[in-house]
């Protein structure tokens, strides 16, 4: 039987994901890669969970990468080791597209140290609660590399010279300093972290998920785009939403009878 690295229970309609590989400090192996990013497509299906928490049971958040399977191993020759390497980066690339691309809003419950690859996996996520006792880095530089995957998300969450901060110092930065950034939305006290993720989750469980579906996936496509091709997507996005009858009609309707609206 595999060795299990994710705890996966549902409080109503949110399916917490909590990384449970203490002993390796949740680091993005191969494995773990490929049991959260198959946890993150049940998830997806169907209609019983509308939030996806992603959290962590330990000191450590996730440590990144695991740097055993990074390094040259005994006997390999530089090619073998550079096909590996890519195959491990592009597996978790494509975690990272899936937390995106997901179809569900997805919040980061950080306690502990979330670093490298791991600040990256906070990154990815739609919104991030932090505990106080929280911290991130990209360290990179501290082992004679640049941390270039994981800022492809943080440099889209912070600015330029808050990411080359991050990446160039190799600097673990607070909690504090992470949502001055814009890397977390909140920071609360760490006994209070999960109850406030739980909030949150259950509040945006609350909203239309066909809203949520079509919104989240328009808001992605359109941040990168030149001002006028953003205006362009998102007024034929908000066309399709308003006529998409279903929850659009819902919606109104239940405003106007003053009352809670009956989501499909």
């Amino acid at each position: 039987m595999e060795e299990k690295y994710i705890d996966i229970h549902d409080e109503s309609a949110v399916r917490w994901l909590t990384l449970c590989h203490e002993r390796s400090r949740n680091a993005l192996s191969s494995t773990m890669i490929a049991q959260l990013h198959s946890a993150i497509e049940s998830a997806c299906a169907g209609d019983a969970v509308r939030v996806i928490v992603l959290a962590a049971r330990g000191k450590v958040f996730s440590a990144g990468h695991d740097l055993s399977e990074m390094t040259r191993q005994e006997g390999e020759d530089l090619e073998d080791h550079r096909q590996r390497v890519g195959a491990i980066l592009e597996r978790c690339a494509q975690l990272m597209l899936a937390i995106v691309h997901a179809p569900k809003p997805v919040i980061a419950c950080v306690t502990g140290i979330a670093t490298a690859a791991g600040c990256q996996l906070v990154s990815a996520c739609d919104m991030a609660i932090a505990g106080q006792s929280a911290r991130f880095a990209t360290p990179g530089v501290n082992v004679g590399f640049f941390c270039t995957t994981p800022l492809v998300g943080i440099g889209r969450n912070v600015s330029r010279k808050h990411a080359m901060e991050m990446a160039l110092t190799g600097d673990m930065i607070t909690a504090q300093r992470a949502e001055t950034f814009g890397l977390v939305n909140q920071v609360v006290d760490d006994a209070h972290v999960v109850a406030e993720t739980q909030v949150l989750a259950q509040k945006i469980a609350s909203k239309s998920a066909q809203g949520i579906r079509g919104g989240k996936e328009r808001f992605y496509r359109q941040i990168d785009l030149p001002l006028e091709e953003a205006f362009e997507m998102a007024s034929c996005a908000m066309l399709d939403a308003v006529t998409a009858g279903g929850d659009a009609d819902e919606g109104p309707r239940a405003f106007f009878e003053k009352r809670d609206p009956r989501w499909k």
